[in-house]
């Protein structure tokens, strides 16, 4: 069975970071090219970053780019999402998903809010 269970959210500060984890399992993560979309509050899923199976190609929405960081440990069958510069419009619940794009969140997610 496909797991995917994230955490490292919580409540930030406008300029603060949070570092996500995304723990596998179920299947071959290593061959799998991932992703983290978010969710905000009465709007609809959002692709937010991806990362190839490798590690040597990833890709950022415009909103995040510069500011966030995606990376992954194989070894550890996790994914990350390094978020520096938190702004209130981040405030979303975060989910890892497979493939390239919003894909299909199996997660319960994790919450991030950014407020002052």
């Amino acid at each position: 069975e496909v797991q995917l269970v994230e955490s490292g959210g919580g409540l930030v500060q406008p300029g603060g970071s949070l570092r996500l984890s995304c723990a596998a399992s179920g299947f071959t993560f290593s061959i799998r090219t991932m992703s983290w979309v978010r969710q905000a509050p009465g709007k609809g899923l959002e692709w937010v970053s991806a990362i190839t199976s490798g590690g040597g190609s990833t890709g950022y929405a415009d909103s995040v780019k510069g500011r966030f960081t995606i990376s992954r440990d194989n070894a550890k069958n996790t994914l990350y999402l390094q978020m520096n510069s938190l702004k209130p419009e981040d405030t979303a619940v975060y989910y890892c998903v497979m493939g390239w794009g919003t894909g299909d969140p199996r997660g319960q997610g994790t919450q991030v809010t950014v407020s002052s």
